[in-house]
């Protein structure tokens, strides 16, 4: 089926969105299933009084996250490349389903920022405790990632008495080979500094799965219209 040039830059921005698309997602999802079933945190999926903390919450988000990211990305991909009216149709309906749900994640993160700021630390508390009891070196680079971006040490913040200190950032200066800021207080802080970019980004990914709901809705015109035209041309014909 012939598409003009609008629609032929539709399909081909749809292809390229589902690309990034597809390895945000396998990365989500692979990130879920490690922290899942990994030998050093599968145990926690087990203890019924861990079911509402903020890790498993936010393992099983990722799972469904990268899970739902990948069908999209199935029904996009063959709707786009082939020109399938359903598949794009079906893509357009989720695409409009994950736009709304993360303009609305923006918008609940910003106005209840007291109580996500406080989930945040839990997650970052189960991490810490996780490290201690297992010492798993996937976790513990996770929390020199985190230490070393935000520059503090663990949950004290007293070097000497830190029990994660090895992952703690460099000191610079005297004084901070004795007290760096506690993560816990600092990653609050942070986050209530920054919640304003938080729902921005969250906003703007939103926006960007509009405009590719937008090419959806073009492409679909366009196939339903040289379908029209193939259809007219044999009636004619025969």
């Amino acid at each position: 089926m012939a598409l003009d040039g609008c629609g032929l830059f539709c399909k081909y921005t749809l292809f390229i969105f589902n690309i990034i698309f597809a390895l945000v997602g396998f990365a989500f999802l692979g990130l879920g299933l490690w922290l899942r079933f990994s030998d050093s945190t599968r145990g926690i999926f087990q203890v019924e009084d861990f079911n509402s903390s903020a890790f498993v919450i936010a393992v099983t988000v990722l799972i469904a996250l990268g899970s739902v990211m990948l069908i999209v990305v199935v029904f996009g991909d063959y709707g786009a490349c082939n020109e399938k009216r359903c598949a794009l149709q079906v893509f357009s309906v989720l695409l409009t389903i994950l736009a709304v749900a993360e303009i609305a994640v923006g918008v609940v993160a910003y106005s209840s920022k007291e109580q996500v700021g406080q989930h945040i630390v839990e997650f970052y508390g189960s991490l810490y405790v996780l490290y201690l009891n297992s010492g798993d070196p996937v976790i513990g680079a996770t929390l020199t990632f985190i230490h070393k971006m935000l520059h503090c040490c663990g949950v004290t913040g007293v070097v000497v008495l830190e029990l994660a200190k090895n992952t703690c950032p460099k000191a610079d200066g005297f004084w901070e080979k004795i007290q760096q800021p506690n993560c816990p207080l600092l990653i609050l802080d942070v986050f209530n500094r920054k919640v304003a970019l938080v729902m921005g980004i969250f906003v703007g990914t939103g926006v960007l799965l509009i405009m590719a709901l937008v090419c959806t809705i073009v492409l679909l015109k366009q196939t339903k219209r040289s379908q029209q035209e193939v259809s007219a041309y044999y009636t004619t014909v025969y």
